[in-house]
């Protein structure tokens, strides 16, 4: 059993909180149980488990290598108010393969909480992949993962530069749909097609006129209360069960 926070495996696990640790390490860390379900079901590589000394694993995690720690250790590598005292470090996918009809695209999206949501809504409106920009939060952020309740093991999720994407897609058939609200079409009034690329932007600033100016269509959902806009996630699910029909 590992009890001091100082060790330097212990070091090695704390390190991945950081984008630093997880990109120098192509691993990132997961807790609670659901989560480690998922990415085991998902056949993610599972570097190793780390459980607290209080907490009986299901027989099925035998065939992972398995570390136990006391209290201090495993709250020490926890980011949640109330540690299930399960966690895992889970090896990155390095695939920048998108296929499929239906496709996210999200344009430097700051908050962990709004990515994670769009990643899990995206799966379940039966998205075919999401694409990132490499400048949005960290698709590995540990409330990002958290936010996607697994999502992002069932789901192909790049983060890299949209813009080879955005030419890709268009090049391969896709119709580019972009959210926004200026010189936009309520988004019902938009005929679907049979390939369907999704643009969502930034909290505050939304698209980057560069990626505004490839879309074939402009969308807005129409605002009925005296809010300006809506949250982006809400949006997006929103868009993405119109967009699959």
């Amino acid at each position: 059993m590992l009890t001091s926070t100082q060790n330097r495996r212990v070091k090695q696990w704390k390190s991945l909180q950081r984008k630093k640790g997880r990109m120098q390490t192509g691993k990132f860390w997961i807790e609670g149980f659901h989560l480690v379900e998922e990415a085991i079901n998902s056949e993610w590589m599972i570097d190793e488990i780390i459980v607290r000394a209080d907490v009986q694993l299901p027989y099925e995690y035998a065939r992972f290598p398995v570390t136990t720690v006391n209290d201090r250790v495993f709250n020490a590598l926890s980011q949640t108010k109330t540690p299930q005292g399960i966690g895992a470090v889970v090896h990155m996918r390095s695939s920048h393969d998108v296929a499929g009809r239906f496709v996210l695209l999200i344009d430097r999206v700051q908050d962990p909480g709004n990515l994670g949501t769009m990643i899990r809504t995206a799966d379940a409106a039966g998205f075919d992949a999401v694409v990132l920009s490499d400048d949005s939060v960290d698709m590995y952020n540990d409330k990002v993962i958290r936010a996607t309740q697994g999502a992002l093991f069932h789901l192909p999720v790049v983060q890299d530069d949209l813009t080879p994407y955005l030419k890709h897609l268009k090049q391969s058939g896709f119709t580019v749909w972009a959210a926004a609200l200026q010189n936009a079409n309520i988004y019902s009034d938009v005929p679907r097609s049979d390939k369907i690329a999704l643009i969502v932007g930034n909290e505050a600033s939304g698209i980057h006129p560069d990626r505004l100016e490839q879309a074939d269509a402009i969308v807005k959902i129409p605002i009925h209360g005296k809010v300006e806009s809506l949250n982006v996630s809400v949006a997006a699910g929103i868009l993405m069960y119109y967009a699959k029909g």
